[in-house]
């Protein structure tokens, strides 16, 4: 037989010792100790380690013992400047990548503001259709298994917005889908954290999707003052008549039962005044701004003030601060700003 080397050696004496140590346990657990002593074992000599050795054996110890260190996002992500897919590019790599939200093979719907069949993109009611479909772009590059898009417009066939709007062939040539909302999904569900809302008739899709991005265009609102990433989530109910008494704490209820993974707020344009259907371009201002946050009440505070608005300004980012949907003061947030290239 050959010698056996010194690592060799080692491995099996500890080995045996091992199987030793076992074979006494198990008997001792399997029958009653008796009044004659076990015999003595003799256990194999040991040999110190080598100097190689010892080093490997710190080696390992210092592996186990540095964990990785925790990676810190940013709270928010602010981008500027650019081209509209660059902006959603460069945020969405500023927060982490798209890869931290939409895993291998998830069912993704984006929910961008298509609400009427009237204008253009460029008079600022819709979501910008570069902005979408640089969504759609991602989510497949991190591995979606279907990305929808959708809403549920209240001026014009949503076939007549979808195509209007500009979305549908981006959304198209980037390979999403793009849905018209069935009647019959949507179900009546309960909000159980809703302090005014305890129900509503919700798009069942929408709750049951692994990832919702909510990507509104950020515009003025004749009663809720401005339209931003939770007053965007209207258009996955089916009575929204009934979200505008007490609009401000109802937009929060509902967002406590549809939560966004991913809120991207599309300020390349904005609607100044007279949304939120607008119609005129003195109203649009081009700011070529992007906000991207898990934070969808942080989203939406920091989109205020675009507007020369604070927060507390708009009673749905205030109820839904006070239910804990999120956060809205800005100044302990950690947010990273970034000027974009083309």
């Amino acid at each position: 037989m050959a010698d056996l080397t010194r690592r060799e050696f080692l491995r099996k004496s500890a080995a045996g010792m091992g199987a030793l140590a076992g074979s006494w346990w198990l008997s001792g657990c399997s029958r009653q100790a008796t009044s004659t002593p076990a015999a003595p074992v003799n256990p194999a000599p040991t040999l110190p380690p080598t100097e190689a050795e010892s080093s490997e054996m710190a080696d390992a110890q210092t592996d186990q013992s540095e964990a990785a260190p925790a990676v810190s996002h940013p709270d928010l992500v602010v981008g500027r400047g650019g081209e509209p897919e660059a902006l959603v590019r460069q945020s969405l790599a500023a927060l982490g990548g798209m890869a931290r939200f939409v895993k291998p093979g998830a069912d993704v719907i984006i929910k961008p503001n298509i609400c009427v069949a009237y204008h253009t993109y460029e008079y600022a009611a819709t979501t910008n259709p570069w902005v979408v479909s640089a969504l759609v772009k991602l989510a497949l590059e991190a591995g979606a298994g279907r990305v929808r898009v959708l809403d549920y417009p209240f001026g014009g066939s949503p076939e007549e917005a979808y195509a209007r709007s500009g979305i549908q062939e981006q959304v198209l040539a980037a390979g999403g889908e793009m849905e018209i909302m069935s009647k019959f999904k949507f179900l009546a569900t309960d909000i159980p954290e809703g302090r005014d809302l305890r129900q509503a008739d919700i798009y069942d899709d929408v709750l049951r999707a692994d990832v919702l991005i909510d990507v509104p265009v950020a515009k003025h609102h004749s009663l809720a003052r401005l339209t931003l990433g939770m007053k965007n989530l209207l258009g996955v109910i089916w009575d929204r008549g009934a979200i505008h008494r007490d609009l401000g704490q109802r937009v929060a209820d509902l967002t406590s039962r549809v939560r966004p993974t991913l809120t991207v707020i599309d300020a390349v344009r904005i609607l100044t005044a007279h949304g939120p259907t607008g119609g005129n371009l003195d109203d649009v201002k081009k700011l070529d701004t992007l906000i991207a946050s898990p934070d969808i009440v942080a989203a939406d505070s920091y989109a205020a003030t675009l507007f020369g608005m604070q927060p507390d300004d708009l009673a749905y980012i205030q109820a839904g601060a006070a239910m804990g949907l999120g956060r809205s003061d800005l100044a302990n947030l950690k947010i990273e700003e970034l000027t974009v290239g083309g």
